[in-house]
């Protein structure tokens, strides 16, 4: 009764404020508190185990029809060929159920939900309207940059021009997507760090209720650059993920034990990984698979006359157009002309630093 009470008052004095009925810091640490990744490394395990092929219909059967997961996409589309509940979740599509946009730079990484877009002015960026995180938390320390600025986003930044803007895209993947993740563009990805963090949900609702759930949570952040400067592609795990996958990246291992408390997961409580050093990602490459749903988080460098073709809420698909240039006919890309043009930003990078 106590904590019901002071749960109601906390949401009538933030109802005043006219603010969004976030957690305070209590109710984040009794969230924290519970045994979500007990929970999600029992969930893992019981993923991997065989389901008796007679069962198989009956039981992908009823996930597929709780949770909207399209059966007639899949390869292979019958239920008897998948040797358990991790090789359904992560099941691959038929090669032409996600075409990828030719005449784009920037497509959609993953099946999911627009949690939110926009651009990221300050190191306080929004996770959903009214509820931020910190950038610096979320990415790491800049040690990537011997560049010397004010501010977190004009450190990240490669470019020194003020038309150069820094925008980001959280996408949120439900337990009936498609699980698998692509390359958004061709980009370098130059450095990988792993924060053991928490295995907090990633739906909408807990994203408008704990600030900085994005930096709480465990993920592997891909650093690096495309042909307009900055780029990161980070992969959020969550509460029933039974492990986060990345193909190129087999030394990445996630939901490991970890002794840290709730909120205690500074910015320096990471492993880190230098990619090789000829490594790009083709527009549209597949990247890796969650065992089950959860976040891809898009922070990245672009002109001024980038601008979303998206709004919050929409549904969107591996390989569907995610923004525009304004003023630009965009083409089909040549991928020797865009690898040149990321070469060249290290030269443009250390005559600015």
């Amino acid at each position: 009764m106590v904590v019901a009470a002071k749960w109601h008052l906390h949401n009538r004095e933030l109802d005043k404020k006219g603010l969004p009925r976030t957690a305070a810091k209590w109710q984040a640490k009794m969230y924290c508190s519970l045994p979500l990744r007990l929970l999600s490394r029992c969930w893992g395990w019981m993923a991997d185990r065989r389901v008796p092929k007679p069962v198989r219909p009956m039981l992908y059967g009823l996930y597929s029809n709780t949770f909207g997961v399209k059966m007639e996409e899949a390869a292979p589309d019958n239920f008897k060929e998948y040797r358990s509940l991790g090789e359904f979740f992560t099941r691959p599509l038929k090669e032409d159920a996600r075409p990828i946009d030719p005449k784009t730079s920037f497509v959609s990484p993953c099946d999911g939900r627009i949690l939110h877009f926009g651009a990221a002015n300050s190191n306080l960026i929004e996770q959903v309207k009214g509820v931020s995180y910190s950038l610096e938390a979320f990415l790491g320390p800049p040690t990537w940059t011997t560049k010397d600025a004010p501010g977190m986003v004009e450190k990240v930044k490669k470019n020194a021009s003020p038309d150069s803007v820094l925008y980001q895209c959280v996408i949120y993947l439900a337990p009936g997507d498609y699980h698998r993740f692509h390359s958004p563009t061709l980009w370098k990805p130059e450095l990988r760090r792993h924060f053991s963090g928490e295995l907090l949900s990633v739906s909408p609702k807990i994203a408008g209720w704990i600030p900085g759930l994005f930096c709480l949570n465990e993920r592997a952040v891909y650093i690096g650059k495309w042909k307009h400067g900055f780029f990161s592609y980070t992969a959020v795990g969550a509460t029933n993920v039974g492990s986060v996958e990345i193909f190129m990246d087999e030394k990445l291992k996630t939901n490991k034990w970890v002794g840290l408390a709730c909120g205690s997961h500074k910015h320096k409580e990471y492993d880190e990984l230098e990619m090789p050093a000829d490594k790009y990602l083709e527009k549209g490459e597949l990247v890796g698979q969650f065992r089950m749903g959860s976040t891809i988080v898009l922070i990245f460098e672009a002109p001024k006359e980038f601008k979303f073709n998206l709004f919050p809420g929409q549904r969107v698909k591996v390989g569907e157009r995610l923004g525009t240039f304004e003023g630009t006919e965009e083409a089909v890309e040549n991928p020797e002309e865009v690898k040149r043009a990321i070469q060249s930003l290290d030269a443009v990078e250390a005559i600015t630093v």
